[in-house]
């Protein structure tokens, strides 16, 4: 898997998240499939779920959404409006690929698992608010292929337990990401600092699922060494879908990753001295040059001798040696960098 490939080169993996913003169109989530290959993403992710599946048809109180941009949607009537017909997967499945993307879902219950299965999805994302159901945790788990769970809202024993009902099952390969579940998600409540807390806690790689707004929360954890990252996608803003609000259009989403990878290149690796780059510039760095016409057996003072730039000079380290102390073994011009032959023996 390039997921794996990846990490081991500490590059970033980036997910596209299609979600809902389909909008209901087959065409429309084709075209978001060739915006996320076009944008470089390494994996175009959708959801596998239907309204049934993840609730049911209620509309009493408890089932209102009361805040946010869903606000006064019955949960029965969002996910009808945002599901991905599952008839559509392996369609979309074989066109990311065709692409060179690899292909993911986040299963919402026990028929979505076997229903990826049939269809040879290579590994599973688990969503921020399933991170509580430990059933389809462990069914996941079972099939033996690497997961990511996000972990939005998830309290450090929740994240725990999902953990090790993971393992517990001999599933080694693991990944979690830290997420807030607020839609769009403020600066302020993002906290990237505890996905090295994560890592420490839990053992295993830690990468961010992100709902803010832009990409400066993306830069941020790139830098902060995460080894995935998964954002929303949609065509454009303008289309007003279901989750385009904290999704990026496909030229920021194509931004993102260039950012991304500058962000990489940036970060590269613990070098010391001058890069091949810096070459010129080490020319001019500083060193012991004679600032006036010196006479042989003229004594080195602050009046004729200075640290200037360039480097042609002996090191700035013998200035102290040279001051008020050694005498000019020859006559030397004004403008001449120093030597040893310069010193008298």
């Amino acid at each position: 898997m390039k997921l794996f490939e990846y990490m081991n080169n500490k590059k970033t993996y980036i997910i596209a998240e299609m979600s809902g913003n389909h909008d209901g169109k087959i065409e429309k989530a084709l075209d978001i499939v060739h915006a996320a290959a076009d944008a470089g993403a390494d994996c175009l992710k959708i959801q596998t779920y239907t309204a049934d599946t993840i609730t049911i048809n209620c509309h009493t109180e408890p089932f209102l959404v009361k805040t946010g941009l869903w606000q006064n949607d019955y949960l029965y009537d969002l996910y009808t409006k945002a599901y991905t017909p599952w008839e559509w997967t392996k369609t979309i499945k074989e066109e990311a690929e065709k692409l060179g993307m690899e292909f993911l879902s986040t299963p919402f219950d026990f028929t979505a698992v076997d229903f990826l299965e049939n269809i040879g999805v290579g590994f599973y994302k688990i969503a921020s608010f399933e991170i509580v159901d430990i059933p389809l945790i462990r069914k996941v788990a079972e099939t033996g292929k690497p997961m990511i769970i996000s972990c939005g809202m998830a309290s450090e024993d929740e994240i725990r337990e999902a953990v090790e009902t993971v393992k517990k099952t001999g599933n080694e390969n693991l990944i979690l990401l830290k997420c807030c579940s607020a839609y769009p998600t403020n600066y302020s409540t993002m906290n990237l600092r505890t996905i090295i807390d994560m890592k420490e806690k839990f053992g295993v790689p830690v990468g961010l699922s992100d709902h803010s707004i832009g990409t400066l929360t993306d830069i941020a954890a790139v830098a902060l060494g995460v080894p995935i990252i998964e954002k929303h996608i949609c065509l454009s803003k303008e289309d007003k879908t279901i989750d385009g609000a904290f999704s990026l259009d496909k030229d920021e989403f194509k931004q993102m990753i260039t950012d991304v990878r500058n962000t990489e290149l940036s970060l590269g690796r613990v070098t010391y001295g001058p890069s091949e780059d810096e070459a010129q510039s080490y020319a001019h760095r500083r060193s012991l040059f004679a600032v006036k016409d010196i006479k042989a057996g003229e004594v080195f003072t602050p009046e004729n001798i200075r640290s200037i730039r360039p480097a042609c000079g002996l090191h700035t380290r013998y200035y102290d040696y040279f001051i008020n102390s050694k005498k000019a073994s020859r006559d030397i011009p004004f403008g001449t960098p120093l030597t040893w032959d310069d010193v008298e023996k």
